[in-house]
């Protein structure tokens, strides 16, 4: 009896599993239970999903309710369609040395740019020097002051290797592209508003100007700057290709996340949006620079699979930003992953094996997709490479599993696009009717576009602009009535070009 004890012990308090490896073990065993189609199959489900809604005329239905939602968000909302204090585009004779900041979703640049003229000999504009600083897990969780105590240390530490430029008793003129929802109050003021893309910095200050809190946080560390303009990564975007070419009436930024500026006629605009200006502004002012805030566009709109469904559902703010949850680069990836998770559980993917790490949620990031996609090679070397290098799979994943995993990336990426032309061509539609314009008369316009996923990603850019040349013509107007022109380093540069034709 004694020899059998050790069994009944198990047997009735069985060793513990780790929560993750139970998790990964149940997994295992719904895949013993759910083999019920090939992936072949599985992917014809997949191909329906996603291509089902990118028709011309479903793309333009979507377009108009879309362009509902501009309109009526232009008169009475708080949270986008938010004008800024820039009224006037440059004209590009604007000259001077400027401190940029751009604050976006995943880094911190700090730069010294100079502006030249657009008829100078050399460059219009130049990046004297720029310093770029990745912000991860770790910086977003900095709350209020801390967070722009760490910005304020980074301009510092840019700035003491740049003293052959900055020099002089006067103030060095800030220019600072703040990616995220600020209800301005001044060119150099705005209040601070949630921030999102996982983003702490605006607990216990939201409310408070932001100008000030950078400010603070500089004259903390002795820093002889001076804040000159605040401006949206999208609007410092329009401002930046402006300066070049004067047919810029819109800007895309399109990378972790993704958002829209527009410049049009004040009376587009309810009256409340405005809160209170001088009237010195009122009377100057007949245009106006506008942060869309895009992403928080969409709801009930575009159509959503049972795979966004499931990312919106775990997403710590579900339907904050349901438009950015379709296209940007934070969320492709993510999409993919779910996607291949039920292709393994009931199609057996990988034959059936749960890459170590892959249950992890977003830790599939869009480069990795996007090199997978871009991958032509006959055994797809470079794809097997991308995805050996993030999980571990006891067997090498076939060529075959590539092929079907590079159809659905393709699905995922070529429907971000589509559903970004009809986005586009919605502010399009916004703008002629606001000029009082018709598609055939309309000049060209160009879009200026800025972001790691529409300058990056393979054949995004010219999947988007055949889309929306499909769009714009099926709407009368000619061929190429809307350009889509990189603008590189756009951000940072319209920061400084935003200090230099202040009003």
């Amino acid at each position: 009896m004694l020899l059998k004890l050790p069994f009944l012990l198990h047997a009735l308090f069985p060793k513990s599993t780790p929560p993750r490896q139970q998790q990964q073990q149940q997994l295992c065993d719904n895949v013993l239970l759910k083999h019920c189609q090939t992936m072949e199959d599985f992917v014809r489900e997949v191909v329906r999903l996603f291509e089902a809604p990118l028709r011309p005329s479903a793309l333009l239905a979507m377009s108009n309710q879309l362009l509902v939602q501009f309109r009526k968000r232009l008169q009475d909302c708080s949270t986008c369609m938010l004008p800024s204090y820039n009224y006037t585009l440059p004209i590009g004779n604007e000259k001077g040395t400027y401190l940029a900041l751009d604050v976006g979703g995943s880094t911190l640049r700090v730069a010294l740019v100079e502006l030249c003229g657009r008829t100078s000999v050399g460059e219009p504009m130049c990046i004297k020097r720029m310093e770029s600083w990745r912000i991860d897990g770790s910086i977003k969780a900095l709350k209020g002051d801390a967070f722009f105590d760490w910005m304020a240390a980074r301009i510092e530490e840019m700035l003491g290797q740049s003293k052959h430029v900055y020099e002089g008793n006067a103030p060095l003129p800030i220019g600072l592209a703040w990616s995220f929802p600020v209800e301005q109050t001044s060119i150099q003021s705005g209040t601070l508003l949630e921030m999102g893309k996982g983003f702490h910095a605006a607990h216990g200050v939201l409310g408070r100007d932001l100008g000030e809190l950078v400010m603070e946080a500089c004259r903390r560390r002795d820093l002889n700057v001076r804040m000159d303009a605040i401006v949206n990564d999208s609007s410092a975007a329009l401002l930046s290709r402006a300066y070049l070419d004067a047919s810029t009436r819109f800007a895309l930024i399109l990378g972790t996340g993704c958002n829209a500026a527009i410049h049009i006629p004040v009376t587009t605009l309810g009256p409340g949006k405005f809160g209170i200006r001088p009237s010195s502004w009122h009377e100057k002012a007949t245009h106006v620079l506008v942060n869309t805030e895009l992403s928080m566009f969409g709801k009930g709109i575009f159509p959503r699979t049972r795979w966004d469904e499931l990312l919106n559902e775990k997403h710590l703010l579900p339907d904050f930003q349901p438009f950015e949850q379709l296209i940007s680069g934070r969320y492709l990836g993510e999409i993919v992953r779910l996607i291949l998770v039920e292709a393994i559980q009931t199609a057996g993917l990988f034959g059936g094996e749960v890459p170590e790490g892959f249950l992890e949620p977003y830790s599939l990031d869009t480069y990795t997709i996007g090199v997978i996609e871009a991958d032509d090679t006959p055994t797809y070397t470079y794809g097997i490479h991308a995805l050996l290098s993030h999980y571990s799979l006891t067997t090498t994943p076939t060529p075959t599993d590539l092929n079907h995993i590079r159809r659905i990336i393709s699905l995922v990426s070529h429907r971000a696009a589509a559903y970004l032309a009809a986005a586009i061509h919605a502010l399009w539609c916004l703008h002629l009717s606001a000029e009082h314009l018709t598609p055939p008369t309309a000049p060209r316009v160009s879009i200026s576009c800025s972001g790691s996923v529409v300058e990056k990603y393979p054949g995004f850019q010219a999947t988007t602009q055949s889309w929306l040349d499909a769009l714009t013509e099926a709407s009368g107007a000619s061929a190429r009535a809307v350009a889509l022109e990189p603008a590189v380093d756009s951000t940072i540069l319209g920061a400084a070009v935003a200090a230099g034709c202040l009003p």
